[in-house]
């Protein structure tokens, strides 16, 4: 059965008829576990002669399909089951009109992948249940009929029913409390998003939640033992919108808010619009961690207002994502600090392509061919890392920032707010730069379609990060036989970026002896840190080094929190330790039925439960 061709992943057919609005009329049943309601989706035929809409589908329940504006009900049917998802094919009548509406009935199922549904007990407060979506890439046609393509975008509203005590955000802004309708313990809220999205941009969050306002067009939100943490840690919100204006443009949103979601969210950060979904794993105490929020800043341009037209041309929002958020970061902090960020992130690429993948792998190229592969099982560090360093190298070979910076706001203002290709991307480029001889030695060929490293790698400034090095060299050097000169003063003046650099730097060649970790551990008490990322990276070192007390440290940090960026490499790396290798599959089994979907089928593969 063929799928659409413009996107590999989905069976919509925008080029026959395409969403120009979506309507959302759900209640929530936090006791099945289930959204149900209506779907109404207005559509505009782009082929007069179409008869029949396509639509996305998985594990979802449509019990019927209304035609305005006549109210005849449709004929339809699912088929077409994939691993992910299914084909929805709707008759339309004889003689339908150019515009129209179809009003489906339906309701999700408890295996719906786009949500987590917590019980109270699983919440940080432990009074109310809650509830939270993750669509990237391809898990809204999951929440809602739809056509599950970021090639199509469409205007939204939202009338959502929960019980009382249960606060609703989405990715839309919030109409009054004020006017909101109460009866029978439950509560009505209304949300409006008037510029046109991708559906993975449709999201919903449910609970015991609570805001402080942290800026003139920002707030925090949160469950009550959070809120004040990241309140502080997400102070500097407003400076960081100003400076991505400063290279963007206007901020068109209206809102610019940071939803602290529960542990079990699987990601650092996901740019919903207006409401930024956080893992609370960002919050330290001391800002180290904010950067995330600049990176979803930043898709307020990159990948919201001009987006990849399928997810085989992922890059084009991450790497540029990756690309204006160092740039926000180098004005804020300083050029050196922008370089430092590239540093920390360089290790993490070669490591994805060198060791997880392999440099063959074509998932290591910058635009991956997905024909029958879930864009899941092709997320990685790459589409983020490379497509930066490619953004990099086309800056440096145009003259630097005073020429490219300028050619990202025509590139935005050029393609907002529209789904594009690669090749889209390059025609422009090599037309605003046709004056540019150094064009020419471009080679778009390796860089867009070659396995492996990028081509090149920036000068980096090293300034922040040769302090670093010689420390690891020196415990490198260190043989635990003879007396130790170290004091554990060495890491006080180093910020918490360049201890993570130390620590990864220490991940690269042969793996240090345990009692040289377990000397570490004493006089840094590296195990203690607030940090995630630095806790992380030092279990990371422990178990390389085969330090028995880094196994109790890795299971605690993959069953507290589900942020893959740390369960990933902390599994396989217990995997890759063979006498370690039951403990990480007895600790996936035990926690899988606490993660989200998308967190659990990607374990089961690195676990080589499933292939």
């Amino acid at each position: 059965m063929a799928l659409s061709p413009g996107d590999p992943s989905s069976y919509a057919r925008p080029d026959h008829v395409k969403t120009t609005h979506i309507h959302l009329d759900w209640d929530l049943d936090f006791d099945k576990k289930i959204l149900s309601g209506e779907c109404i989706l207005s559509m505009e035929k782009v082929d007069n002669g179409v008869s029949c809409v396509l639509l996305d589908c998985r594990t979802i329940s449509v019990s019927s399909v209304i035609y305005e504006p006549t109210g005849e009900n449709l004929t339809f049917k699912i088929d077409g089951e994939t691993s992910f998802g299914s084909r929805m094919e709707i008759q339309l009548p004889s003689g339908s009109e150019k515009t129209f509406k179809l009003i489906l009935k339906y309701s999700t199922s408890p295996e719906c992948s786009a949500l987590q549904w917590l019980s109270k007990e699983q919440t940080a407060g432990g009074t109310q249940p809650y509830v939270f979506s993750q669509c990237q890439a391809i898990h809204a046609r999951s929440m809602l009929p739809c056509q599950d393509t970021p090639s199509v975008k469409a205007s939204y509203s939202a009338s959502v029913t929960a019980p009382l005590g249960i606060t609703v955000l989405m990715s839309g802004i919030r109409k009054s409390d004020e006017t909101a309708e109460i009866w029978n313990g439950k509560k009505k809220f209304k949300f409006e998003q008037p510029i046109p999205v991708q559906s993975y941009l449709i999201a919903i969050a449910a609970g015991a939640i609570v805001s402080k306002k942290i800026g003139p067009r920002s707030h925090v939100w949160a469950e009550e033992a959070f809120i004040e943490k990241a309140a502080f840690d997400f102070a500097d919100t407003e400076a960081m919108l100003k400076t991505a204006e400063d290279l963007c443009g206007p901020y068109v949103w209206g809102e610019y808010d940071i939803l602290i979601l529960p542990p079990s969210f699987p990601f650092g950060g996901m740019e919903n619009p207006c409401l930024t979904f956080a893992t609370p794993s960002l919050l330290s105490g001391d800002k180290s961690n904010a950067d995330v929020i600049a990176h979803e800043i930043a898709h307020s341009w990159t990948g919201n207002l001009v987006t990849n037209c399928n997810f085989e041309h992922f890059w084009l929002n991450e790497g540029f994502t990756v690309f204006v958020e160092r740039k926000i970061l180098g004005r804020l902090h300083g050029e050196p600090y922008r370089h430092l960020s590239g540093i920390l992130r360089w290790k993490q690429l070669d490591e994805c392509v060198n060791e997880t993948f392999g440099p063959e792998s074509p998932f290591t190229k910058l635009v991956v061919d997905l024909k029958g592969i879930d864009p899941d099982d092709a997320f990685s560090v790459i589409p983020y890392e490379k497509g930066a360093t490619f953004l990099w190298y086309l800056e440096e070979l145009v003259g630097g920032a005073d020429q490219f910076e300028p050619f990202l706001r025509a590139y935005f203002e050029k393609f907002k707010p529209k789904s594009i290709s690669t090749d889209d991307f390059k025609e422009f480029f090599i037309e605003y730069f046709s004056n540019v001889e150094a064009i020419k030695d471009i080679d778009w060929a390796t860089w867009l379609y070659v396995s492996g490293m990028p081509p090149y790698k920036p000068k980096f400034d090293e300034s922040l990060v040769l302090e670093c090095y010689s420390l690891a060299e020196n415990w490198r050097n260190w043989n635990p036989d003879y007396p130790c000169t170290f004091t554990g003063s060495e890491i006080k003046s180093f910020s918490s970026a360049q201890i993570r650099e130390f620590l990864n730097s220490l991940l690269v060649g042969s793996a240090l002896l345990p009692a040289v970790v377990e000397k570490m551990e004493n006089l840094y008490k590296l195990s203690e840190s607030c940090n995630m990322e630095i806790l992380f990276s030092w279990i990371r070192v422990g178990i390389a080094a085969r330090w028995e007390a880094a196994v109790p440290l890795a299971v605690k940090l993959v069953t507290d929190i589900g942020r893959m960026k740390f369960l990933r490499p902390l599994y396989r790396d217990l995997y890759a330790w063979e006498a370690k290798r039951q403990v990480a599959l007895d600790t996936y089994t035990a926690n899988k039925n606490q993660m989200m979907a998308v967190c659990r089928d990607m374990l089961a593969k690195d676990l080589h439960i499933v292939q």
